[in-house]
């Protein structure tokens, strides 16, 4: 898998066309939405790998959020605030939104891309992570970049080998570090928290002395909601 990513890297067969074509699609699925919410599963298009394209095992969705920092959060105003950039199925429609994208490293501010399994949404409370946790490491300045895209190639990839476990993966931009985390099913089984982290320290060729942390969403829900007083908390 790595070897078709490679091969494609400097292949520019994306063109802003069929980004702006997308947005435009999406505007108009957003329209649909709102107007016919009971049947917008139905309506909205598959979005399935192209003639002769190498198809990934799952397809995945990148997401941006931005907010000001010290500005409670709730769960409702996060969802809102987070952006579906767009949804791939393949190799080369993965760096067809991959090559058009600011780098973490040129991002400023409180910002946030997130990569996750089409149909996971990158919130606590999403089925498919309310039972689980993340691998939290931290960066000094300069990193970033390097480390998302190491770190986002090995989970299309299917590096990690750890089943259905491995829902998405985030880089959060802030003033004085970067972070990047790997969120998955389940905390509880250790085995597969334990190959996660061993992958990471491997794809990332991260020093011995890193400090990796491993957190479950259900800790990080009660840290927010203790922090801010809220009772139904999400994201940062």
């Amino acid at each position: 898998m790595n070897n078709k990513f490679d091969a494609l890297k400097d292949d520019d067969s994306g063109d802003h066309d069929q980004n702006e074509e997308n947005n435009t699609q999406k505007d108009s699925e957003k329209e649909k939405n709102d107007r016919e919410k009971p049947q917008s599963s139905t309506k909205r298009k598959a979005v399935v790998p192209g003639p002769a394209e190498h198809p990934l095992q799952y397809n995945y969705t990148f997401w941006y959020s931005r907010r000001t920092p010290g500005r409670p959060t709730s769960s409702q105003s996060y969802e809102q605030n987070i952006k579906q950039i767009g949804t791939f199925a393949s190799v080369e429609q993965f760096w067809r939104f991959y090559s058009h994208m600011v780098r973490p490293g040129d991002l400023t501010g409180h910002s946030d891309f997130h990569l996750f399994k089409e149909g996971i949404k990158p919130m606590w409370e999403d089925d498919a992570n309310k039972n689980g946790g993340k691998w939290i490491i931290r960066l000094r300045k300069g990193l970033a970049s390097r480390c998302w895209e190491n770190l986002i190639l090995a989970m299309l990839g299917e590096q990690f080998m750890v089943g259905e476990e491995i829902c998405g993966a985030v880089v959060s931009v802030r003033f004085q570090e970067d972070i990047i985390s790997i969120w998955n099913k389940t905390a509880s089984d250790q085995a597969t928290t334990a190959r996660i982290r061993d992958t990471l320290r491997r794809v990332l060729n991260l020093p011995p002395n890193t400090i990796m942390e491993y957190k479950t969403h259900t800790d990080s829900i009660k840290a927010w909601e203790e922090f801010h007083g809220l009772v139904n908390s999400s994201g940062r």
